[in-house]
Parts: structure tokens; C-alpha cells; sequence
């Protein structure tokens, strides 16, 4: 049987056990009706407001948190021991390790209808577990998520199953691929291993596929502008339109060395301003709307990130100190007191160690060492708005609720 697309207004109830944890746990169970305002989600509260929450994990210990950035309040959620990587669709987050990928939702999320949005809360809990270790690939939209393992497999699992607080059974992509694949406009995006677009349906059927090209495909990132693919020679931006999808190559505009290229973007969600690590000097700032790529040099790279339209450059350099730099001049603007333990060392993964997370208001840093988050103000001279005392080691952490 064929999978049907998941109604956004049909998110299925988020019941809460003894594996979930939330503050929202002791509110009123929402019931059905045929009368259910538009964006009603059936188990969650709607709110106002982004709902934030920072996930966290010791892959030493295993100990886990989630941080409600709402009521500042920790959550203490399953041990995950061995994680070697933690990522996050803006919903749930994948704890990668040697004997699989545990799934955690957050209970924060958002749903993007274009000209608004909605912000939803709910309980915090356990999910299952995917059957893929380090190295895998994980990417969703609002009706499914793909699954891509180290070896270029993917599995593609029903997003309704995940809300329900099930991994459930997942279809086969026929195939391998280099990079992950993508869920995009109701479609599959992906990399075939000789290089070449390919773009399917949800039922894994190759659909009309631009006619393009991207070696040595490394990272990805979905912005309203379409599908970012990083390519040898630069970037590939896949879009759809009317149901048909095209491909532009946003070229680097020079000869770029294998070790100066932009292989794991990070950004805002719904931002069109990307970043990667160009090195272990200089960042590469990626306008999808402009098509245009800035090397902004800078001392020893850590971790990069930006909110764009118009916000500094935060670049986390190997001082401990958050700098700040003018996207268009390359100029630093503004700079922190050293804020972690211990020296970080200088890395291009775009998971390990500390990482700078950012959302439409505020920038989010992990001191591991110092069992601590740092909130930071971008829009004030990088101020540090509140400091996060833990009783773990966050050495991996992602923002959810975006």
C-alpha cells in the first residue's frame, strides 16, 4: 500500500507515561471535534510564541537533558552512553551510537504554513530506536523521515509513526547515495553515487529529475529557497516549482582546496544564510538569495554560525571566546570574554564539541568542561543574556522547537 502524505492537522496525540517528562504533562487533554480551529493539534498546546528547547547528552556517562529555555526548567530524560553525534530535525533528536540511533522527542516544534507559523509544546519522551549507527543521516519533513546510513542506504519511516511515539516500519529507497537524503516538496532528494540528481516520490518511484550534477556531495541544508547541496566546485541549490524541480550551481568563484571546502553548513532555521568551516582560519558565509559565497577570515575555527539578514558572523575560535564579525566587510565587531573550560580544539564536524546554536532571538554556546549553556544576545554586542548552570557535561547539544 502506498503511503499517504501526513495532514499537518493531523499530528497524532502525544500521550504522556512514565518514560515523559514535561511541565505540560498536568494540563487538560485536548479532545477532537469537527470544529478544530485551524493549526489544532489534538494533545499539544498551541503557543504564541518559539518554544525552545536544548537537548543534551554526555556520551561519556550517558546522562541526558532536555532545557526548557521557556521556564528555564532541566528536564532528566533516558541515558544515551556512546553517542558519537547529536542531531536534531526541530522536533525530535537522534542520539547516533555504535548500537543505533535512539530517538528522543522533545515535545517542542514548529509548523511553517509559508506566511505564518505555529509553535506547539508538549511532553517530552522516548521514541525507540532507528537501526543505524554513526555516520548516519537523518532528514524529515512534515510527513516522513529519511534514514540515510554510512554505507548510502536510506529507509524512509512515516513521520505519523515518530509523533506517535513509534519508529515503526520503513520502505527501502532502492539504491545508494552520497550524502543524505532529503525530503523536499513532497519528494525525496538525493546524490546518486556517480553524481547525479536524483529525485523520487515518497513511495520511492524516480520522479523528473533536473539534469545536473553534484561531486563529491557533502552537506546539505533546506532553506525556503530550496535545497542546498555542497558540491566540489561549490553548491547546488535544488527547488520545485509547479512540480518541477531545477537545479543552479552557486560556484565558489575560484579554486578551492579539498580542505577549504564547505562540507556541513549550519544556520537559522528558515534563514537563507548559511555557514561552513573554510578552513581552519576563515568561514564561508553562503547567501542563497544572492548566490554568493564570502570567505570571512577569522582566527582558529571551533564552530560558526549566523541568524543572517543582516546579523554578525558568531564564530567560536580556539581563544574560548565568542567573535562577532560583519559579514560584508569581514571586519570583527564585536568579541566575548573567553566563556569555556579549557582550550576546544579547532575542528570542521559540524557536531563535535562545543557548537553554537541560534534561533530568531538568541544564540545558544555548550561549555562541556564547565557544565554550562551560555545564552547569547547577537543583536547586543554578542551579550551574554543568561547563564545555564548543569549538573552533566553537555558535550553534545541541539535546539528544538524552531
Amino acid at each position: 500500500m502506498p503511503w499517504a502524505p501526513a495532514a499537518l492537522v493531523a499530528i497524532s496525540l502525544l500521550t504522556t507515561s512514565c518514560a515523559s517528562h514535561d511541565d505540560t504533562a498536568s494540563a487538560p487533554r485536548a479532545t477532537a471535534s469537527a470544529s478544530a480551529p485551524h493549526g489544532y493539534v489534538e494533545g499539544a498546546q498551541e503557543k504564541a510564541e518559539q518554544q525552545s528547547r536544548l537537548l543534551l547528552n554526555d556520551p561519556v556517562t550517558g546522562d541526558s537533558r532536555v532545557l526548557d529555555l521557556i521556564t528555564g526548567k532541566t528536564h532528566e530524560v533516558s541515558r544515551t552512553a556512546g553517542a558519537t553525534e547529536l542531531t536534531t530535525d526541530g522536533r525530535f533528536g537522534y542520539f547516533h551510537t555504535a548500537g543505533g540511533t535512539h530517538v528522543l522527542d522533545s515535545g517542542a516544534w514548529m509548523v511553517d504554513h509559508g506566511d505564518h507559523v505555529h509553535y506547539y509544546r508538549a511532553a517530552i519522551r522516548d521514541v525507540g530506536r532507528l537501526p543505524a549507527g554513526p555516520g548516519t543521516r537523518v532528514r524529515s519533513d512534515a510527513a516522513v523521515t529519511a534514514v540515510t546510513d554510512e554505507d548510502g542506504r536510506a529507509r524512509i519511516y512515516r513521520r505519523a509513526g515518530l509523533e506517535k511515539g513509534e519508529v515503526g516500519s520503513a520502505r527501502t529507497l532502492r539504491g545508494t547515495h552520497t550524502g543524505a537524503v532529503v525530503p523536499y516538496a513532497e519528494h525525496l532528494l538525493g546524490v546518486t553515487d556517480d553524481g547525479k540528481v536524483a529525485v523520487y516520490d515518497r513511495d520511492g518511484r524516480r520522479a523528473a529529475s533536473p539534469d545536473a550534477r553534484c561531486e563529491e556531495a557533502r552537506g546539505d541544508a533546506v532553506t525556503r529557497r530550496g535545497v542546498v547541496l555542497g558540491c566540489a566546485d561549490g553548491a547546488l541549490l535544488v527547488r520545485e516549482t509547479d512540480g518541477t524541480f531545477t537545479a543552479e550551481k552557486i560556484p565558489y568563484g575560484s579554486d578551492v582546496p579539498e580542505k577549504e571546502r564547505a562540507t556541513a553548513f549550519r544556520h537559522r532555521p528558515g534563514s537563507d544564510t548559511l555557514t561552513a568551516s573554510a578552513g581552519d582560519r576563515a568561514v564561508w558565509v553562503l547567501d542563497v538569495t544572492e548566490r554568493t559565497w564570502t570567505r570571512v577570515k577569522t582566527g582558529p575555527v571551533v564552530s560558526a554560525n549566523t541568524a543572517g539578514e543582516g546579523s554578525v558572523l558568531i564564530v567560536l575560535e580556539a581563544d574560548g571566546a565568542l567573535h562577532g564579525y560583519d559579514i560584508a566587510t569581514g571586519k570583527q565587531v564585536s568579541r566575548t570574554k573567553p566563556l569555556l573550560t579549557g582550550a576546544p580544539e579547532t575542528r570542521t564536524d559540524a557536531n563535535a564539541g562545543p557548537v553554537i546554536e541560534v534561533d530568531r532571538s538568541r544564540a545558544y554556546l555548550n561549555d562541556p568542561k564547565g557544565k554550562r549553556v551560555y545564552e547569547i544576545d547577537y543583536n547586543d554586542n554578542l551579550r551574554i543574556a543568561r547563564t545555564f548552570d548543569l549538573d552533566i557535561e553537555p558535550a553534545l547539544m541541539v535546539e528544538t522547537g524552531r
